[in-house]
């Protein structure tokens, strides 16, 4: 079944397993989440799993699901005992993109906000996450679904992956922050050949372009190849993590001489940090480090 959330459920399989250190995990048993929960976050130890919620429109996001997903990502940045994580979405694909009928619907009514207000924006055009983010996409993952696995560090793709950022053939225009960071991650030939002509593309050739850095056989599996690299990440140095998701965004937003002149700096304050210390201990002593993030 391609459908993550299908079957017994994605959340009762990917939760903690026996022996787990996870402090909360919500369970749904062999049922599906409640459907008025637009975003699901759980915890598996040191990873936050972060899953869309509305399959019943093909995930697609609506002011109060952005909403949802920025308080996500704002807890999970917050929450110092959480050290990576992955979003994905449940039911038959990762998300057909914007809820044009619900964005429309505020705009019309002159209610509209800032949908992140109250959080990090999804979409990296604010606020950013200090801590990494794994993307894991399968079946559609169009238009501002595609803006949402770009923001990510890392993109995990299910072999039968159907990409597309269509939005001008449909008289609007990528508004999500594609325009920006496509052209970045794929050069600029890729990203208009697809932006301009609203053809599609698969996983491979998301892979040939950059934009993937895995890819599995089906959705499952792609799910726990992200769980694992996400483990991975956990497993590191939080504060160099952070230090090094820092220097290397300063290099992008700002230039790469203000990033290269904030290396000594940021260097010499992981030098006096007890992980620096528990680091080379652990080397010395042929073990695997304990980090705190102090």
């Amino acid at each position: 079944m391609s459908s993550l959330a299908g079957g017994s459920g994605l959340i009762a399989q990917i939760g903690p397993g026996e022996g787990s250190q996870a402090t909360e995990t919500r369970s749904y048993g062999k049922g599906l989440p409640p459907p008025d929960q637009m975003v699901t976050v759980e915890r598996r130890g040191e990873v936050c799993l972060i899953g869309i919620n509305r399959p019943q429109v093909h995930n697609r996001v609506d002011p109060e699901a952005f909403s949802a997903l920025a308080r996500a990502y704002a807890a999970y940045d917050a929450d110092d005992g959480l050290r990576a994580a992955v979003l994905f979405g449940h039911g038959e694909s990762f998300s057909r993109g914007i809820d044009v009928d619900a964005f429309a619907e505020v705009l019309r009514t002159g209610k509209a906000r800032v949908p992140d207000a109250d959080g990090i924006d999804p979409l990296g055009r604010r606020a950013f996450l200090s801590k990494p983010l794994v993307a894991v996409v399968h079946g559609d993952t169009w238009n501002m679904g595609h803006e949402l696995f770009l923001v990510a560090d890392i993109r995990i793709a299910s072999a039968e992956t159907r990409f597309a950022q269509d939005e001008n053939t449909h008289g609007r225009f990528p508004g999500g922050g594609s325009t920006v960071r496509f052209p970045r991650e794929a050069g600029w030939g890729n990203a208009m050949r697809y932006m301009l002509t609203g053809d599609h593309w698969g996983a491979e050739e998301a892979r040939r372009m950059g934009l993937v850095q895995g890819i599995a056989p089906d959705p499952r599996a792609a799910l726990e190849l992200g769980l694992d690299v996400a483990g991975k990440i956990a497993r590191c140095g939080p504060l160099g993590i952070r230090a090094t998701l820092a220097s290397a965004r300063m290099a992008v937003r700002q230039s790469e001489g203000t990033a290269y002149s904030h290396l000594g700096e940021q260097y010499r304050a992981l030098y006096r940090t007890e992980d620096f210390l528990e680091g080379r201990k652990a080397e010395a002593e042929g073990r695997e480090p304990v980090y705190r993030g102090r």
